[in-house]
């Protein structure tokens, strides 16, 4: 049995004539009847009742008609599927994000129009530090990453990278702090003899990588009393008092309460979120995304959104908070 005769079977089953099915098929009776016939010797049952008058489906006939009309069905999905990844307009990603990425409204609204312009490629989302990435995009690990980079980050030669968002970094502090008592910019050097939750720079985290930075340019290094690798869990320990600490104001949409998010002046505390993929992954799907993430980045909003006073929120539609 081959795909051949499916179809001159569905044929036949569709118009109960073989005359008419071999008009259908542009091919002459006699061959007709004849690969039918193989066919139901190949199965072992009677296909069609056949009258001099009529041709009708006995029983098996009609199960069979239902299964090769999915199986027919199947192939073209396939062969349809088989052409589109030439084009990159099927396939799978394998996409990394840091941890702060998902705040950032324009990625779920990438992710999710992308996923409409192009619904038979299957993306696979996964969450790595910055350094992981990396590493997992030499490796050929991962198809893209979104990463937030260290402040004196340089792209690799194999990285094909892209600026897409900025935000800022800003201290969290508990609203019981005294550095919470008032609207006015900190200055990194009045922190020096603070406690600090951070991310543990094992995790090759660009975000402590930048912190670490700026306190030593400022001539501290920051006394961490506590590692986290979670940012909401970060900010919950701030409020605890059990410490201050130095995050992305992206943050500012998840702030739990008793928290307060004060601007950092005098310092580099621009971050940025970075795209990047193997210049050596040659992948149409992969170049059909990339292309998407640039078309439809959207300017960030200016950084006076984010007011310094202690309780102020910024409102929803500005999730990119500095130039």
């Amino acid at each position: 049995m081959d795909f051949r005769q499916l179809n001159y079977f569905v044929a036949v089953a569709e118009e109960l004539s073989f005359s008419r099915a071999a008009v259908r098929l542009n091919m002459s009776q006699p061959p007709l009847s004849q690969q039918i016939k193989l066919l139901e010797d190949d199965l072992g049952v009677g296909l069609f009742n056949r009258t001099r008058r009529s041709v009708e489906l006995t029983h098996a006939g009609s199960l069979f008609y239902e299964q090769a009309t999915a199986i027919l069905k199947q192939y073209a999905n396939a062969k349809e599927l088989c052409a589109w990844t030439t084009d990159g307009k099927a396939g799978k990603l394998r996409i990394a994000f840091t941890a702060s990425v998902p705040i950032f409204e324009e990625f779920s609204l990438l992710i999710q129009g992308f996923r409409h312009a192009y619904p038979h490629i299957e993306m696979d989302l996964l969450h790595l530090s910055t350094g992981e990435q990396l590493l997992a995009l030499d490796a050929d690990e991962i198809d893209v990453g979104f990463l937030r980079p260290s402040l004196d980050f340089r792209i690799p030669s194999f990285i094909e990278a892209f600026d897409l968002w900025h935000d800022e970094l800003m201290l969290a502090t508990a609203v019981t702090h005294d550095e919470a008592r008032d609207g006015t910019a900190v200055n990194l050097n009045d922190l020096s003899k603070e406690d600090f939750i951070l991310f543990p720079q094992a995790l090759g985290c660009g975000l402590f990588e930048h912190i670490t930075t700026i306190t030593a340019r400022a001539g501290f290094s920051p006394r961490i009393v506590q590692e986290v690798r979670e940012n909401s869990t970060t900010l919950a320990l701030v409020a605890a008092g059990l410490g201050i600490s130095i995050v992305p104001s992206t943050y500012v949409y998840t702030k739990p309460p008793g928290v307060v998010f004060k601007k950092i002046s005098g310092s580099a505390t621009e971050s940025k979120i970075v795209m990047a993929s193997s210049r050596n992954r040659e992948m149409a799907s992969l170049r059909l995304f990339l292309d998407y993430a640039r078309a439809h980045r959207k300017p960030c909003a200016p950084a006076s959104l984010i007011e310094s006073a202690a309780h102020k929120i910024p409102e929803p539609d500005t999730p990119c908070l500095s130039p």
